[in-house]
């Protein structure tokens, strides 16, 4: 029964985000890999507050505004190809999240 290896790549610069999809996408072309997606998902606007003071009392700044992009990921078979895909390293930007399933 083969394997389903889905990534899920989050970050907050777009960037980066692309070019590691890109660049697995085109190491799948290249190996003959079952690849499905990218997959985009909705992008995130996250807020973070910021005290003038490291008090809780006192004034404050405006909120600190950033988004976060997503994309999925799916590797059916290959699982040696999944596998040196998770042990390659990932720029620091770009959070990784892997989910293997077996399919029957």
């Amino acid at each position: 029964m083969p394997f389903v290896t889905k990534l899920a790549l989050t970050s907050g610069d777009r960037g980066a985000l692309d070019r590691t999809v890109t660049e697995i996408k085109e190491s799948a072309a290249r190996k003959g890999v079952e690849f499905g997606g990218p997959h985009a998902g909705q992008p995130r606007q996250q807020r973070a507050p910021q005290s003038k003071r490291l008090s809780t009392s006192g004034g404050r700044f405006a909120d600190w505004t950033y988004t976060i992009y997503s994309r999925t990921i799916e590797i059916v078979g290959h699982d040696e190809f999944a596998r040196s895909v998770a042990d390659s390293g990932f720029p620091a930007g770009v959070h990784v999240e892997i989910d293997v399933e077996q399919v029957r």
